[in-house]
């Protein structure tokens, strides 16, 4: 009952004489501590999330792109051919800008593209490098000169310090084998374990499934693989799971008894 007291900030009783308020300093203060530790992680999650947003960039390769196409604008030098012109003719029609301040918008507009752009090139570059498979079958203790080559265009496109969910958007896509070439492997694992008349059997079962339910089984499949995160959040995450063994234990009395 004590320790309740305590953990309450303020409480106060009506008397004859009014109202009597009582202010506790170490649960107000645990609270003043508590909603700031709550706001530094609301803080930090913020700023990781630009900075994952923007990878392999940084926020601050913002600053030197856009102050590089300011540099070369007023060095009489246009990075753009003719862009920066067309966007500068475009605020014309506002009539609410200065020739200056038109200027410079212009070219922070323009370095602004340029350094998403240049994002996305180096996505789909780490994306593509991500996709080599070589290193895997390399003899063990030796690298070859590609591999080698792929570690160092990995490394130079990964950027200097890379967070936890950093890769994200640049990793490949897991593909989704077509529906023939699953029947085909199946068939071909099946066939040395099967006498002739089942394994015609099988084949005619598997030929119904590709013509039948797969193609439906193949786009419900790679809708998944589109967006296996929704996927996940909405269906996986919330289903529910029955315990194995009652089922288990069911088909053991069918199968004794039987």
């Amino acid at each position: 009952m004590a320790e309740a007291h305590q953990a309450v900030a303020f409480q106060f009783t009506v008397t004859p004489d009014g109202i009597d308020l009582r202010l506790s300093h170490e649960a107000l203060k645990q609270i003043y501590l508590s909603g700031l530790h709550s706001w530094k992680k609301k803080f930090i999650r913020f700023k990781n999330g630009i900075i994952t947003g923007v990878y392999p960039a940084s926020p601050s390769s913002w600053l030197i792109v856009v102050v590089g196409v300011m540099s070369t604008m007023y060095a009489k030098i246009d990075p753009s051919l003719g862009i920066i012109a067309k966007i500068n003719r475009t605020l014309d029609t506002t009539g609410s800008m200065s020739s200056q301040t038109k200027h410079v918008v212009s070219g922070v507009l323009f370095g602004t593209g340029l350094w998403v752009a240049l994002i996305f090139t180096m996505r789909y570059s780490l994306k593509v490098l991500l996709s080599y498979h070589g290193w895997m079958f390399a003899e063990h203790g030796k690298m070859s000169r590609a591999t080698k080559v792929w570690m160092g265009m990995v490394k130079l496109f990964s950027g200097r310090k890379p967070m936890l969910y950093s890769f994200q958007t640049s990793l490949p896509r897991l593909p989704v084998p077509a529906v023939r070439d699953t029947v085909s492997r199946y068939l071909d694992s099946v066939k040395p374990l099967m006498k002739e008349a089942d394994f015609k059997r099988m084949t005619a079962l598997a030929e119904d499934f590709a013509v039948s339910l797969g193609p439906k089984l193949q786009w419900s499949l790679t809708m998944v693989t589109a967006c296996p995160t929704f996927w996940w959040e909405r269906t996986s995450s919330i289903s529910t799971y029955p315990p194995s063994s009652p089922a288990l234990t069911r088909i053991l009395i069918a199968s004794g008894s039987t």
